[in-house]
């Protein structure tokens, strides 16, 4: 399958019915997710692969399109019912499971993928939570952030490491009141970062 191909398929997948703003739900976009996707299995890292955080199971659904054996983690139980649905419209499996990243156990994950709450609204629901759990859970993270984290990020996955940072544009669909605009484009960095 090509890349935008993918892209094509995941543009078909229904979205959050009620974000919550307090949990920063935001639907990763299509192309970017594509593109995330893309980049792991072109390094062959689409084995078994976990979105954290999974939403309406935009990434974990291009991971199983993908071939891998996905599972998406998400504790908003509407959205893990889009999240079914979704799959099941695209015709693939992924093992989605309700649960908090915090008490979260899983074992034998590849590789995380994740678009995870900025940390904007509440800290304690933020990337670092995320983060914590992808770098004890798998070897491999495609993480999300705000443009000008590098810093931020580094020094948090330690002794993991960032291996590279790609640069993109993140169109931000109207989703909450007080929105302006249909479509806010904002720069984001898609992290690639290695444990041993």
């Amino acid at each position: 399958m090509k890349r935008k191909q993918l892209e094509m398929m995941l543009e078909r997948l229904e979205g959050f019915s009620r974000p919550s703003f307090q949990r920063e739900q935001y639907a990763t976009p299509a192309s970017v997710a594509a593109q995330m996707l893309f980049l792991a299995a072109m390094r062959g890292e689409l084995g078994t692969v976990c979105d954290l955080g999974c939403g309406t199971g935009m990434l974990a659904i291009g991971a199983a399109l993908l071939g891998a054996k996905a599972i998406g983690v998400e504790i908003d139980g509407e959205a893990l019912a889009v999240a079914r649905r979704n799959a099941e419209k695209l015709n693939v499996d992924v093992d989605f499971i309700r649960a908090d990243v915090h008490s979260l156990a899983l074992r034998g994950i590849d590789t995380v993928v994740m678009n995870p709450p900025f940390g904007a609204q509440k800290a304690s629901i933020g990337d670092r939570a995320f983060l914590s759990k992808a770098l004890k859970i798998a070897k491999t993270i495609y993480s999300l952030h705000n443009q000008g984290s590098e810093g931020f990020i580094r020094s948090f996955v330690s002794p993991c490491s960032v291996q590279e940072i790609y640069h993109m544009p993140f169109p931000l669909k109207r989703c909450f009141e007080f929105h302006s605009q249909d479509v806010k484009v904002i720069e984001v960095e898609l992290y690639r970062i290695t444990c041993q």
